[in-house]
């Protein structure tokens, strides 16, 4: 199996490594993994155990992220490995996130690919870009700054589906090689960040501040699960912090479905989030979708200026992009994100 030595590692005594890499901040005795799974103290040494290896690859269209904004229409080669930064009860994807805190788990390469190999079959899928999504990406910080060297020379976008949980310094340094991404602001609330999920808000909040900052392009999911995050006021919370960073920011409200720990929870009702929708619009977003809900239900992309449909969508599908020169076609309103024609 293929392992890599952390960049953002630094020795702690001779036999303990510290993870510098998230929030977590692991301390590792020799043999030990971190709260992720995916990184371990070999022999002094912190070496990555899923370099390269990934447990779930399909080409999705680049509206399932979801980005409703970054090159419309468009097709993704998308990527996940095991393991996750979180231990959030509530994961739709827990199979692949939380497989590593399983008794006995050992990695095994589901398939070992280099970046030359993932680039190449990006190209051969006809896709635009090159998401790691399914489970956490940060966690693969380094294969995917050495993809994105080779794609960008193909034109390829590089994309991130994440909780944002990682520190500044990673974080500036992925920057430089990410273009877009959608980042989990899963409550607004620390205190379930910390006993809930295990996590920091402010690492998320910050994360979300500095990939706009430096340019990349942002849009935020909240998965509403009731009795959690779910209030009205937190709802607004939420909206409010997005619309402060900026209100062309898109915003995916979307519906929680019994999952992993909390199959006993009951889904969130389709009136809170078409609600949470005009929370949204009222905290002065311009851009707010609504996720896992009846097809046709706060899909679409409208002009904020005079709500003329723009995007036309069915599910993950685009039915028709309506712009000119990324502008409304009627009042010539600027769409904000990219690759609009």
């Amino acid at each position: 199996m293929m392992h890599r030595y952390s960049q953002f590692s630094t020795s702690e005594s001779a036999h303990k490594v510290r993870c510098t890499l998230c929030p977590a901040q692991c301390v590792l005795a020799p043999g030990k993994r971190g709260i992720c799974g995916t990184r371990a103290n070999l022999d002094g040494r912190l070496e990555i155990l899923t370099w390269g290896r990934f447990a779930a690859v399909a080409v999705d269209p680049i509206e399932k992220k979801p980005l409703s904004h970054f090159l419309p229409g468009t097709q993704t080669f998308s990527l996940g490995t095991e393991g996750c930064n979180l231990v959030c009860p509530f994961c739709q994807n827990a199979s692949l996130s939380q497989c590593t805190r399983m008794p006995g788990y050992a990695p095994e390469p589901i398939r070992q690919w280099t970046p030359e190999e993932v680039v190449r079959e990006a190209m051969d899928s006809h896709c635009a870009s090159i998401a790691f999504t399914y489970s956490e990406p940060v966690l693969a910080t380094e294969f995917a700054m050495e993809v994105a060297t080779l794609a960008r020379k193909h034109s390829l976008k590089l994309v991130f589906v994440t909780n944002g949980q990682i520190n500044q310094n990673p974080l500036l340094e992925l920057c430089e090689h990410l273009d877009a991404a959608n980042i989990d602001l899963k409550s607004f609330s620390q205190d379930v960040y910390r006993t809930q999920l295990k996590g920091s808000l402010s690492a998320t909040l910050d994360a979300i501040v500095l990939m706009h900052d430096r340019g990349v392009w942002v849009e935020i999911t909240t998965l509403v699960v009731p009795g959690m995050n779910d209030s009205e006021s937190e709802l607004a919370e939420i909206a409010g912090f997005i619309a402060g960073v900026s209100p062309d920011i898109p915003w995916h409200v979307s519906r929680f479905h019994p999952a992993f720990k909390e199959r006993t929870r009951p889904p969130t009702d389709g009136k809170m989030i078409l609600g949470a929708l005009e929370i949204g619009a009222a905290a002065g977003l311009r851009y707010v979708y609504a996720g896992n809900m009846p097809t046709g239900q706060g899909e679409k992309t409208c002009c904020p200026n005079c709500r003329n449909v723009v995007v036309e969508r069915t599910g993950y599908r685009v039915n028709r992009i309506n712009t000119e020169q990324s502008r409304c076609p009627r009042c010539g309103w600027n769409i904000a994100g990219v690759g609009f024609p």
